[in-house]
């Protein structure tokens, strides 16, 4: 036959065409060999745990002929190797050399698990099913085994001889005979394991035998497996329930194991749970590609079960060791905030700033300020009447009163001295307002005290005395730190207090031209200040 007759034999398109079909032969065959092995380590657990020794020596047999198997398969379809007898024409000799080699481990497979199922007629109705489960992917092989030679001795440019593969598709089709075994391989459920839970896994597999085979062995070891046929499946469950680790295989259908990786880790939801790609694809390529795109680790399949229970236990210590850093992160954070509060409680935040900072002397110099100072009056007969928890409590509320209204009016509460109270405005943000503030806040002190009094029938009254005018503003000492003011005008705006009456707010002359022209004043006139003289002093009385 011509070149221009059979232009697939004599061209790269051709050697390119039968080694992709042959390495896909080969990937096909792992699947099977993958359940004989799998199984066949269940089922010798399972022969020893129900004390049917009579059952193992043959279940080894199968299980070294699936580890022979496998490396034949790894050996004989080498893809180089492979590229090589197409580039030499020696497919058929190949053919014959692949069926020769694989027969023979396959024999003892399906003629050892026949002599087993006879035995055991009537036992364990779980161990009879994988018994037919490595039965059946024995058989499988076989017919596997006669496609390769098949194909070895086929024509490539028949139409339907070109169109049984696309080297540029993604592997994804099955044989006929695959699909049947595997859609026939359902998974029994399993009974007596551990019932102490290490980790909750999730095992993405498109194929049923491997998905049956890794949740049964991470049910052995204590897990509590869930499975996912396929990517779109996985992600759904990811998002309704939580997991602590992800098995995933690469080459599934419609979307794959890169693809599924890629939308874990980009999920802020997900991205945290750990991935261990699982696949028979064990190239350094695969490897790296997984591990940089952020899976956790890297198995290729048929897994080893002692590296597979170290991967996973590994896995999910660092998930837990994650776990804890998070809880311990967020306490830690809710106890700064506590501290923040507690600090901001005692003092201003720039003042708070300014410690943090590790700056140990803390004064400023205000040019203008206010200063209010107001006592309960009565307090300490009322009081005689109560217990001291009451006390505390009646203190308590009213003081929290007064919090709130300092807040609402932007100043800044200084300190409680027993039921006195102090209050700054324009410290330590100055504000031009400050005076026209503080009387404000002082009216609705009145107001809130007249609202506690009817809510605990009690006739206790406020005075009130208020100053405009420079001050020093700091903290003094290296504990208990408390942010205090200094000067004439402090000391003034506590003598307006002292004498001034219940229920009244008495000002000095200076806050009076301040604020007169926003608010209502009664003229007291001149009274004696201790360390000041005589002083005219007016009585706040309403706004305007």
């Amino acid at each position: 036959m011509s070149e221009t007759e059979h232009p697939l034999h004599s061209t790269a398109q051709g050697v390119h065409l039968k080694s992709a079909m042959l390495t896909h032969i080969r990937q096909e065959l792992r699947t099977p060999i993958n359940a004989i092995i799998g199984y066949s380590e269940m089922l010798l657990e399972d022969a020893a745990s129900l004390k049917r020794d009579e059952f193992i020596p043959d279940l080894q047999k199968i299980h070294v002929s699936g580890k022979n198997l496998l490396n034949l398969v790894n050996e004989i379809l080498d893809p180089e190797k492979l590229k090589a007898e197409v580039r030499a024409a020696n497919l058929e000799t190949f053919g014959a050399r692949v069926r020769h080699d694989l027969r023979t481990p396959i024999n003892a497979i399906v003629g050892y698990s026949e002599m087993l199922l006879e035995d055991a007629d009537g036992f364990n109705e779980r161990f009879i099913a994988d018994l037919h489960k490595v039965h059946k992917s024995g058989n499988c092989l076989l017919v596997l085994i006669d496609d390769i030679v098949d194909f070895s001795q086929k024509d490539l440019t028949s139409g339907d001889a070109t169109k049984a593969f696309d080297p540029e598709a993604e592997i994804t089709n099955v044989p006929d005979l695959i699909r049947d075994v595997v859609m026939t391989l359902h998974p029994v459920a399993e009974t007596n394991v551990c019932t102490a839970l290490h980790g909750s896994l999730l095992v993405v597999d498109d194929n049923e035998v491997n998905r049956d085979i890794l949740s049964r062995r991470l049910a052995r070891e204590g897990h509590t497996p869930s499975v996912a046929c396929d990517g779109v499946e996985a992600l759904r469950m990811m998002r309704e329930q939580q997991f602590d680790l992800v098995l995933l295989d690469i080459i599934m259908p419609g979307m794959n194991g890169y693809q599924v990786l890629q939308h874990i880790k980009s999920d802020l939801a997900l991205r945290d749970v750990p991935v261990i790609m699982i696949s028979a694809l064990n190239d350094i390529e695969s490897v790296v590609h997984c591990i940089e795109m952020g899976a956790e680790d890297y198995l290729p399949k048929p897994f080893n079960p002692v590296l597979l229970k170290a991967r996973i236990d590994a896995s999910l210590e660092k998930k837990r060791l994650r776990d804890a850093e998070k809880i311990y992160l967020e306490q830690l954070r809710v106890e700064r905030e506590k501290s923040e509060r507690l600090l901001l409680n005692v003092l201003p935040k720039s003042i708070a700033d300014q410690l943090r900072e590790k700056q140990t002397v803390i004064a400023e110099k205000f040019d203008d300020a206010t200063v209010l100072f107001a006592d309960l009056v009565n307090f300490t007969e009322w009081s005689a009447r109560i217990t001291p928890v009451e006390l505390v409590y009646t203190l308590n509320e009213m003081f929290s009163l007064f919090d709130e209204l300092t807040d609402h009016h932007g100043l800044e509460k200084i300190k409680t001295i027993g039921d006195g109270y102090m209050v700054a405005g324009g410290i330590p943000q100055r504000r031009d307002d400050h005076a026209e503030a503080v009387a404000e806040l002082a009216l609705d002190m009145q107001d809130a005290i007249a609202g506690f009094n009817r809510e605990h029938d009690s006739a206790i009254s406020i005075r009130t005395g208020i100053n405009v005018g420079p001050v020093v503003a700091g903290i003094i000492g290296t504990k208990k730190f408390i942010y205090d003011l200094w000067g004439n005008t402090v000391n003034t705006a506590s003598r307006m207090e002292s004498h001034s009456l219940a229920g009244c707010i008495q000002v000095t002359d200076e806050t009076h031209k301040r604020l007169e022209h926003k608010f209502h004043f009664d003229k007291r006139g001149a009274i004696h200040v201790k360390g000041v003289g005589e002083t005219t002093t007016y009585f706040l009385v309403g706004r305007r």
